[in-house]
């Protein structure tokens, strides 16, 4: 069995690992630059270094043993390892070196998608090695990441304040109150009283949405949605009315299938938030990315389109 690993040990790993990408010894030669009985003789050492058979190979074909599937997953973790450990050997000079996780609320207005991209931008121009991760993730799912530390910085909606993170406003989004094309209201819309919109079905978010001022929801709701394009299928259906961002509502409304009951009075924003564990507990890596994020701020008034 093998003991400590020696670099010959490790050449061997890779030639097998060759084989088993080659599916076979004879198709290796070319990525090893080797003939196949050097090739066999080296998987020939490395079986006897481990006690135990990797694969049958010979007139009946490349085939891997049980245990060769198995030592196969080892090995590529090995090496995966070792690139990991090289990769961060070399960056250690670098002024910022870590793991960036960003949690993302899906449907963003496009020119805040933008400023995301233009953060990005700016950071990887610092004296950085930080690998990013991205997610997607609904607001309820980024609070849980962050809490429970597998987010470092997320940027969404949250209806609610978390004592244990830090919120930083960014900006803000207008909601206005819609009908689809099949809707009683369509053809009057764009002027449409409050009392008068009462009188009809809505359809509403399954989680509470403190900004509309309403102590309670109007007093026909015929359906809800957890999510912004399942509410707006239920408006797009003529059947329902429904408060939708105005950045998402545009392009149905060109197209002629939506329009806004009355801008000026059924609407309300929400204030979009970057937002991290305690400053206390917010490492140099994050803390750096939120001020290229804060970095040329157009301030937070409601987006448009």
């Amino acid at each position: 069995m093998l003991g400590r690993l020696s670099d010959l040990d490790l050449r061997l790993v890779r030639v097998f690992l060759a084989v088993v990408e080659a599916s076979g010894i004879a198709s290796a030669q070319t990525s090893l630059n080797v003939g196949t009985s050097t090739i066999s003789t080296q998987l020939a050492t490395l079986e006897t270094r481990l006690g135990f058979r990797l694969c049958e190979r010979g007139r009946g074909g490349f085939k891997l043993t049980p245990k060769g599937v198995a030592f196969a997953e080892l090995a590529r973790e090995l090496l995966n390892h070792i690139g990991d450990f090289h990769q961060g050997a070399h960056n250690l000079g670098r002024q910022l070196v870590g793991h960036l996780r960003l949690g993302l609320m899906g449907q963003m207005p496009p020119e805040q998608n933008g400023r995301i991209s233009a953060a990005i931008a700016k950071f990887r121009g610092r004296d950085e090695a930080v690998r990013m991760t991205l997610l997607v993730r609904s607001p309820v799912e980024l609070e849980e990441g962050l809490l429970n530390g597998q987010i470092d910085l997320a940027i969404a909606y949250f209806w609610h304040r978390a004592p244990a993170l830090h919120y930083t406003p960014l900006f803000i989004e207008r909601q206005e109150a819609y009908c689809g094309a099949g809707h009683p209201l369509f053809r009057e819309a764009g002027n449409v009283a409050p009392e008068v919109a009462e009188k009809f079905d809505w359809a509403w978010r399954t989680y509470p949405l403190p900004e509309t001022g309403l102590a309670e929801l109007p007093a026909r709701v015929g359906a809800t949605a957890d999510n912004m394009e399942a509410l707006s299928m239920l408006v797009l259906s003529g059947h329902h009315l429904g408060f939708l961002p105005r950045h998402f509502a545009t392009p149905h409304v060109a197209h002629g299938a939506l329009k806004a009951l009355n801008p000026a009075q059924l609407y309300y924003d929400i204030h979009f938030c970057a937002v991290t564990r305690s400053r206390r507990k917010v490492n140099e890596v994050t803390r750096e990315f939120l001020e290229d994020l804060l970095v040329g701020a157009v301030g937070i008034e409601p987006t448009t389109s």
